[in-house]
């Protein structure tokens, strides 16, 4: 049986308006959205009077954002649905890996509540997709993974998932391959990795049994990288010549990877177009510590990149709320994306590569066809609700509200 409504009253990015110096403002219009099934099947004028005996539902001018991609996440970690406390800095990375081994086993107990308390705060920030790494590693086993499974299962008529298996300790360093390859077989659907050179002290070693562990469970990779400079960057030049040889294409996933940061332009952009050929992705979380890749000149050359919020309120930081529009504004603001035609093309970097307009103004979302999971927001346009980190009262997932409801809205300006 059809599931079917109109969504009534939607505001929509419909084009630019342009002056002498450039576009000016974003154009938005009222429509009406048929939705069946979970998915946009007509999108209407609203300026035309509805004659329908299908169920209505009224959004009450509010504007229509395609709804939030989180792309890397530690759900086992966080501290979230617990008591307030901030945490101790380390002096380095291994100091935190060794806080770790003695903390997760402690809290393992209520790593599916706590990630479910992670996860209400990703959707409440509009968020229906999240990739999560779960560490894997002699300390916790498989624990993790059990809990952050159940806490997704339990959202899973909210918003789709990945699961990274993370060797968080070192993939040799702990000889945690074992241990990955039965993660692999009991859930996580992506191979993680992490510091080949700076963790485990081996990096051919350590992203060749990476990469044979993706080759054997046929699961793509998103490997941390947070080495510097010229090892970082010599690393990722290693990653790419084992997706040519592994025909990895388009499967691989290099987060942080704040080596691109660390060079020259040149260097970065000649490294760009490589990895653009090989489609890897870059995820990052916009830090404002240190030198990041170069978003603008990978963006240039056509390599996928997305934002994440990474770990947040755990060990490593009590910074963040999960809120994906918060990130991309960090990111608008680090890069002075001021004009208008910026700030819509920068919801390209948290919807999974979906912006309403392209650059010259025409509509690019929603069409028809494509899934009915929206981010309600109180703004004029989609430029504002990036720059301003407008108030969003709903979201919609495969055309059901899970979070908060269309008549709680307030009143939106034209």
């Amino acid at each position: 049986m059809t599931n079917a409504f109109w969504l009534t009253n939607v505001r929509l990015d419909s084009g630019f308006e342009t002056g002498p110096d450039g576009v000016d403002h974003t154009l938005t219009e009222l429509s009406h959205l048929l939705i069946e099934d979970g998915r946009i099947t007509r999108i209407e004028s609203a300026e035309q009077p509805l004659d329908t005996t299908l169920p209505t539902q009224d959004a009450n001018g509010l504007l229509a954002l395609p709804s939030f991609v989180e792309k890397h996440n530690h759900l086992d970690k966080t501290y979230a649905g617990a008591a307030w406390k901030s945490c101790l800095p380390p002096k380095k990375l291994i100091d935190r890996l060794q806080f770790e081994e003695k903390e997760m086993p402690l809290i393992s107990g209520t790593t599916k509540q706590r990630a479910q308390a992670m996860l209400s705060w990703l959707l409440a920030g509009g968020a229906t997709h999240v990739r999560t790494h779960v560490n894997i590693d002699p300390f916790i086993g498989l624990k993790n993974l059990e809990g952050v499974r159940e806490a997704l299962e339990s959202y899973s008529d909210k918003m789709t998932y990945e699961i990274v298996a993370f060797p968080q300790q070192g993939l040799l360093r702990t000889k945690a391959s074992d241990l990955m390859r039965q993660a692999m077989r009991e859930g996580a659907t992506h191979v993680g990795g992490l510091d080949p050179a700076g963790i485990d002290n081996e990096l051919e070693g350590s992203l060749r049994e990476m990469m044979d562990i993706a080759v054997e469970a046929n699961a793509d990779v998103d490997i941390h990288l947070h080495d510097p400079g010229t090892l970082g960057f010599y690393t990722i030049k290693r990653i790419l010549d084992l997706t040519e040889e592994a025909g990895w294409q388009n499967r691989m996933a290099i987060s942080h990877a704040f080596a691109l940061g660390d060079v020259s332009p040149e260097e970065s952009t000649e490294m760009a177009e490589r990895l653009s050929q090989n489609g890897v992705q870059i995820m990052t979380t916009v830090p404002i510590n240190r030198p990041m890749p170069p978003v603008p000149i990978l963006h240039e050359k056509g390599v996928r990149v997305a934002l994440g919020y990474d770990g947040f309120y755990d060990s490593w930081s009590p910074y963040g709320t999960g809120d994906m529009l918060e990130k991309l504004n960090r990111l608008v603001e680090r890069y002075r994306w001021v004009d208008e035609r910026s700030l819509v093309q920068s919801l390209f970097f948290i919807t999974g590569g979906k912006t309403t307009l392209d650059k010259e103004g025409n509509r690019q979302w929603p069409k028809v066809g494509d899934e009915a999971s929206i981010v309600f927001a109180e703004a004029c346009c989609s430029a504002e609700a990036v720059a301003r980190r407008s108030r969003r009262p709903a979201v919609m997932f495969k055309g059901k509200i899970v979070l908060g409801g269309l008549e709680k809205a307030s009143a939106v300006r034209p």
